[in-house]
């Protein structure tokens, strides 16, 4: 039996296949780009195909040698902000969600204003205090500024105040304490939250290009987007096979993550409401 869909399904469907191709085709044109030889990828009219599909641009870059290196700086950063951040923010939203104490509501104040400055605003502060620190081209100059997320925090909140207190409350009877009680209960029963906002996290880190790019100027702690815009700039100027195969090998383990956590994902979105944030 056919199944017949309703003008309002259509619509939907014409409009996810429309925005499908709108965020496919700027990727299909990078990695054909990448597989064309270099001298194809000025022609005009541009075309989507080269003559033939070369992997040179591919084999040059990852000729550098320094690209695993980097790709391991980008994984060990991302990791490690990925777990301070959600660890302190859910530290931080379970005590505002559950305790009471003077001048909380100033400081959730003051955390919802973080989410309306933009990071580039920080960026002249954050540095001077780096290079004071004499954390420049260190993995903490790239690691510690990251940590502080306040929408984070403020999503955990909100999760946090949706939990059942009567839950607590049974343990808290029982002889737990607050950490126990936080580590055993609040968090196995955030799970689907936590998944999403880790995911989120290690993938804006992963991207992250410009606050790497400003405090590590030794190659041995550039992580991969600093380190491949690095190679571009300075080996191949403006050669575009070159660039486009630098950017699909920078996203390829963002790919990777998605595929393989991507139910944790839909999940974490459909259950926390950050569908809408």
């Amino acid at each position: 039996m056919t199944k017949r869909f309703s003008p309002g399904q259509l619509i939907l469907l014409v409009v996810a296949l429309v925005l499908a191709v709108l965020w496919l085709a700027p990727i299909l044109w990078g990695l054909a780009t990448s597989l064309k030889p270099e001298d194809e990828t000025t022609i005009i009219p541009l075309q989507w195909f080269g003559s033939e599909i070369t992997f040179d641009a591919y084999a040059l870059v990852l000729g550098t040698g320094g690209i695993v290196r980097w790709a391991i700086n980008s994984a060990v950063t991302s990791v490690i902000v990925t777990f301070l951040t959600v660890l302190l923010s859910a530290m931080a939203a379970y005590g505002f969600a559950r305790t009471q104490f003077r001048g909380q509501r100033v400081l959730l104040g003051l955390i919802l204003a973080g989410i309306m400055v933009p990071p580039q605003v920080l960026i002249a502060p954050l540095f001077a205090e780096m290079v004071s620190l004499g954390l420049v081209d260190t993995w903490w100059a790239i690691i510690l500024p990251q940590v502080a997320a306040p929408l984070i925090v403020y999503i955990l909140y909100k999760f946090f105040q949706d939990v059942p207190p009567e839950l607590e409350q049974a343990a808290f009877v029982d002889g737990a304490g607050r950490w126990r009680v936080f580590f055993t209960i609040v968090l196995p029963l955030s799970r689907p939250v936590l998944a999403a906002v880790s995911i989120f996290t290690f993938i804006n880190t992963w991207n992250n290009f410009l606050w790497p790019f400003l405090v590590s100027t030794d190659p041995n702690t550039m992580t991969l987007p600093v380190g491949l815009a690095n190679v571009v700039q300075g080996t191949f100027g403006l050669r575009y096979a070159q660039i486009m195969a630098s950017v699909m090998l920078a996203g390829l383990p963002l790919l990777v993550v998605f595929v393989l956590f991507q139910r944790q994902i839909i999940r974490g979105v459909a259950h926390t409401g950050l569908a809408g944030q």
